[in-house]
């Protein structure tokens, strides 16, 4: 018991603990700056997007237009692919199919499924030799034959007006899709492990006359159910025969956290702060800089589709740059859709397109991790109605009344923790003052009241849940007039 040793060994930790001390108080910090810093990223982009919004422009005849550069400089693509172009096969989007990466694309072996082969011409003399042996001199004769000849080869081929537009094939992904087909291809970043990695869906339907470039995009956040579905409803609802233009529809586009359901990527990055992207920079640099230029960059019109987050819920609504003239004309296309002024933030898809000269807005509806059905049709019903507004369809389609734009619109924040109970429903009316729900502290029974600041509607709002004092429970559209654009 009084060994020295059994003196010295408390010494010797109590001296390693000190000397340790400032290192696990250094690495407990930098700990919570990180979990910090991630709280923060994971606030709803909703909720930034309209705080960081900058204001409508009081004179909106000056504010920017959309630049639609030459299509070398659309995008920073540093060489053209060298691969062998490839002729997709039509598909039947309403069918069910293999899915992509299953077929072989090879002009060899596909050809005969996506075109009809020609007939090798027999040479000219040879029948002429074998139809009028009796006169093989007659310059007359095989004239008459060679013009009867072309007739018959022209007989069953169909009137075309030569005034009339002729539709041509796009190249997407190294595929060439003909006009009047639909097809599935595959897009991949190739930033994961080769024998791990697994392509994206694209869905592509390539019209028999000529028009826009329509790209609809789901789940940048991979936790957004809504879009993927209404992305996929639109595009297996249109023959292509009937489409002027093209749609391309990418349903999933950050696949790694769609699997995880999760908003992020898997190094827990939100993608949509990152385009349009860069190819040496971090993952969602990468992967953003390769859906921008090798999807995103042949488009003409772009609608991105989300949902609320963190168990917010929003209302059928378009996000959209109202400063620029063609977004303000391409937004009264979209039927019952609410139109909230955002002027977006850097990084986002939409942000970075319009700088790209493609007309884009971002299109919210419902909540994460949730299919709606109601939400679904609403953004079903808009793009349906937008594609009859840009004359790439014709439907009997009947207009519902207008929504309002909403230039100015607000979050209310809670300033008391405790369990939210709202007494509004998401799209009611409220007036200055009104009480939109009551946060109550499970512990103590206090209750604290949310007022509405302002006259207006409810367009986005969190479920009822735990929050917390400064947690967005409520976000209010006021209804403005337009800007006089004279």
């Amino acid at each position: 018991m009084n060994h020295p040793l059994s003196r010295l060994v408390p010494r010797i930790l109590l001296a390693s603990l000190l000397y340790c001390l400032p290192c696990t108080l250094a690495l407990a910090e930098s700990q919570l700056e990180f979990e910090e810093a991630e709280t923060e990223a994971a606030d709803d982009e909703n909720v930034e997007d309209i705080e960081s919004s900058k204001p409508l422009r009081k004179n909106i005849d000056n504010a920017r237009k959309i630049s639609h550069p030459d299509q070398a400089e659309a995008s920073e693509d540093p060489e053209p692919s060298s691969k062998t172009t490839k002729i997709a096969p039509h598909i039947d989007l309403k069918e069910l199919a293999p899915p992509p990466g299953v077929q072989s694309f090879s002009p060899e072996t596909e050809a005969s499924e996506t075109t009809e082969p020609e007939p090798e011409p027999e040479p000219k003399s040879k029948t002429t030799t074998e139809t009028t042996p009796e006169a093989p001199h007659d310059e007359g004769t095989a004239t008459v034959f060679d013009d009867q000849a072309a007739s018959a080869e022209s007989a069953d081929e169909p009137n075309i007006d030569p005034t009339e537009e002729v539709a041509g094939a796009i190249t997407l992904l190294g595929t060439e899709i003909m006009p009047g087909t639909s097809t599935r291809l595959s897009w991949s970043s190739g930033m994961q492990i080769a024998g791990l990695s697994q392509s994206t869906p694209v869905l592509v339907v390539n019209g028999s006359k000529p028009g826009p470039t329509l790209c609809l995009t789901g789940a940048v956040h991979g936790d957004e159910l809504n879009g993927i579905e209404i992305v996929r409803r639109t595009l297996y609802d249109l023959d292509p025969e009937m489409l002027a233009g093209q749609v391309i529809g990418v349903p999933i586009v950050n696949l790694q956290g769609f699997q995880q359901g999760s908003r992020y990527l898997s190094d827990r990055r939100d993608l949509n702060r990152h385009f349009p992207g860069n190819p040496t920079g971090n993952l969602a640099d990468r992967i953003a800089y390769s859906l921008f230029n090798e999807i995103i960059s042949h488009c003409t019109m772009l609608v991105d589709i989300h949902t609320g987050s963190l168990k917010r819920t929003n209302l059928p609504q378009l996000r959209a740059d109202m400063n620029i003239a063609e977004v303000r004309t391409f937004v009264k296309g979209f039927d019952r859709m609410a139109v909230v002024h955002s002027s977006g933030t850097t990084g986002m898809l939409r942000t970075a397109a319009l700088d790209a000269g493609i007309v884009a807005v971002s299109m919210e509806s419902g909540e994460s991790l949730r299919i709606q059905e109601k939400q679904i049709k609403a953004g079903v019903n808009s793009l349906n109605s937008l594609m009859e507004k840009q004359n790439m369809i014709s439907r009997l389609f009947v207009w519902g009344k207008p929504e309002p734009i909403h230039y100015d619109s607000y979050w209310i924040r809670a300033e008391h923790a405790g369990i939210l109970f709202s007494k509004k429903k998401l799209g009611d009316r409220v007036i200055k003052g009104q009480v939109l729900g009551v946060v109550t502290d499970p512990i103590t029974n206090a209750s604290h009241a949310i007022h509405a600041r302002d006259t207006g509607r409810i367009i986005g709002m969190a479920v009822d849940q735990v929050v917390m004092a400064g947690f967005a429970a409520y976000h209010i559209g006021a209804e403005t007039e337009i800007p006089d654009e004279e």
